[in-house]
Formats: C-alpha cells, sequence, structure tokens
C-alpha cells in the first residue's frame, strides 16, 4: 500500500495516478509491494531528519528509511517540496519532472540502487529516466 502524507502546504495532484505508477515501478523491478509512506514537507523538517538520523548538516530533496523484508519493499519516503522546486530550477526541469524524479528515487533505493559512486549515481540517473517514462497520463 502507498500512502501519501502532507508536513507542508503542497498537495499531489491526483495521488492515484501516483499511485498506480510507483505500484507499476516496483512490479518492473520484480519487487512485491509493500507499505510506502510517502511525506512531502519543507526544508527545515527534512534537515531536522537528516540531521538526527544520518548526521548530515546539509539540505537535500529526499530522505528514504528502508524497512524491505526480502523483495517486498516498505519504507518511508521524505521529500522537500522546497528543495524539488529549487533544484528544478537549478537544472531546468518542470517541477513536475523533478518531483517525479525524486519520488521514485526513493523507491529505486528500495531495489538496490545506490548513489555513493559516481557509477552508482550514473546508473540511478538512467533508472529513475526509464522509470519516469512509466508514468502515464489518461487523455
Amino acid at each position: 500500500m502507498i500512502s501519501f502524507n502532507y508536513e507542508t502546504d503542497f498537495e499531489l495532484q491526483n495521488e492515484a495516478l501516483f499511485e498506480d505508477w510507483i505500484s507499476r515501478v516496483i512490479v518492473s523491478e520484480s519487487k512485491k509491494e509493500g507499505e510506502i509512506n510517502y511525506i512531502f514537507c519543507n526544508d527545515d523538517y527534512l534537515h531536522k531528519l537528516n540531521v538526527e538520523y544520518l548526521d548530515h548538516d546539509t539540505l537535500t530533496d529526499v530522505i528514504s528509511f528502508d524497512y524491505s523484508v526480502g523483495n517486498e519493499l516498505h519504507g518511508d519516503i521524505f521529500i522537500s517540496i522546497e528543495r524539488v522546486k529549487d533544484n528544478a530550477n537549478d537544472f531546468n526541469v518542470s517541477f513536475e519532472d523533478e518531483l517525479k524524479r525524486v519520488i521514485i528515487h526513493g523507491v529505486l533505493h528500495y531495489c538496490g540502487y545506490k548513489d555513493k559512486s559516481p557509477e552508482d549515481e550514473a546508473l540511478m540517473r538512467i533508472k529513475e529516466e526509464e522509470k519516469i517514462t512509466l508514468f502515464h497520463v489518461e487523455q
């Protein structure tokens, strides 16, 4: 089960569309969907988590806590909407595309993809782009 929670004024439009997409991404990686919670927040909220749990005194766009068991994915994915907006501007992409990238980034971590080395980061970017193409809006 995928759930969306809000600690900021932002609200995801059409949660069902995002839930379906995330579910299809999980299946595309031969994984099973467990309980995945998305928490949309601001920079201050995510910074406190980053300092308290990861000992990183920096701003970030996404933090994922992985509670997966075997091939069944479980976890909490925290996303700073402020950071997503700033990154979209910095990378010259739409807010919507940057939001999709960070939404799926946490799930890809649960699937075993890393981003600490340049090689791992390059593969993560390829996977993010691949999974974003699975997002469909019904016309």
